[in-house]
């Protein structure tokens, strides 16, 4: 039940065209998300996801959307183009990819995670050997971010 509402969240997020409506579908999408990591016995996964998406990520969100004032609906809907032709073929390729994976049965099977699977030394051990390089380019990415939203806002109260 909690895997459907996930899936009706995230449809209802990407078909709204008030921006601010997509964002609640969305924060209500990272809860159910967050449900999914209990069933799988990842409290810690859990929590930071709703600590940090549906928290923090989701605040940035609607700031950013305040901050654009989107009041004009006519400028958010998107015409007939190349771009809408790629957006279908992309969907319908992910599609294909997803019906694929499900056929053959290469899915693991559900009762065997690994050991220690969502705890926070695992998370953590994980994160800073596997995939530090990764982590550190995401750090400075999101600085340089923080950098151009202070230099976009500093121009805009001049």
């Amino acid at each position: 039940m909690t895997a459907g509402a996930a899936v009706v969240s995230a449809v209802l997020t990407v078909t709204r065209r008030n921006p601010v409506q997509s964002v609640l579908f969305l924060i209500l999408n990272f809860f159910c998300l967050a449900l999914l990591y209990l069933t799988l016995h990842a409290e810690f996964l859990a929590i930071i996801q709703i600590l940090v998406y549906a928290g923090a990520i989701m605040v940035l969100f609607l700031f950013v959307i305040m901050l654009l004032n989107l009041g004009d609906d006519a400028s958010l809907r998107e015409r007939s183009g190349p771009s809408r032709i790629v957006g279908i073929a992309l969907a319908l390729i992910v599609l294909v990819q997803l019906g694929l994976l499900l056929s053959r049965g290469n899915l693991p099977p559900g009762n065997q995670l690994p050991e220690g699977f969502g705890t926070a030394e695992k998370f953590g051990g994980s994160l800073f050997r596997e995939y530090l390089l990764p982590f550190e380019m995401t750090s400075i990415l999101l600085l340089a971010a923080l950098v151009g939203v202070m230099i976009l806002a500093k121009k805009k109260t001049d």
